[in-house]
């Protein structure tokens, strides 16, 4: 009898351990995030389940083509490419975006943008410049303005869900 409540014992302090090692690492390192509309398209699609990395921002600050997730004044979160980082001088003209007077080469767009207006915005100390990739149909900081390095929850790193797209989300 002894034994069994010893078992018993250990299979709950077991159990016990690893939720609170999943409540740690839920909360401090990754958590799940589903991907709201089409704005990332080709890369990421609505309803796909990601797993971002919660932690990365506090070990080195974003960089450039990160996909993150950050917290708007709206209800849902955001996901979108890192485009410019402080100080950057982000214009649009023709359609095409330029960093600091030089040409994107942006591999991950299928589409180049339609709108032929000029657009500039000097991205200010602790804040970042972020597009969708989908740049028809993206709210972005041309719309919402550049993002608080403070709102930004992490990166995105995987695509966990749908099964058939799982993949670590590449970044050059």
């Amino acid at each position: 009898m002894v034994g069994k409540r010893r078992i018993a014992f250990e299979w709950l302090v077991s159990i016990v351990l690893a939720l609170i090692v999943a409540v740690i690492t839920r909360t401090f390192f990754y958590a799940p995030y589903e991907v709201y509309g089409h704005s990332m398209e080709p890369t990421l699609h609505g309803s796909e389940l990601l797993i971002v990395n919660q932690w990365i921002y506090r070990v080195h600050p974003p960089e450039y083509g990160d996909i993150i997730v950050f917290h708007t004044d709206q209800e849902i979160d955001f996901i979108k490419r890192v485009i410019g980082l402080p100080g950057d001088k982000i214009m649009i003209k023709n359609g095409k975006v330029y960093r600091n007077g030089v040409l994107l080469k942006e591999s991950y767009l299928n589409e180049q943008m339609d709108d032929d207006q000029w657009f500039y915005q000097l991205v200010p100390t602790g804040e970042i410049f972020v597009m969708g990739d989908n740049r028809n149909h993206s709210s972005d900081s041309r719309v919402i303005g550049t993002i608080p390095i403070s709102q930004i929850v992490g990166r995105a790193d995987l695509i966990l869900l749908p099964f058939e797209r799982f993949q670590m989300i590449p970044y050059d």
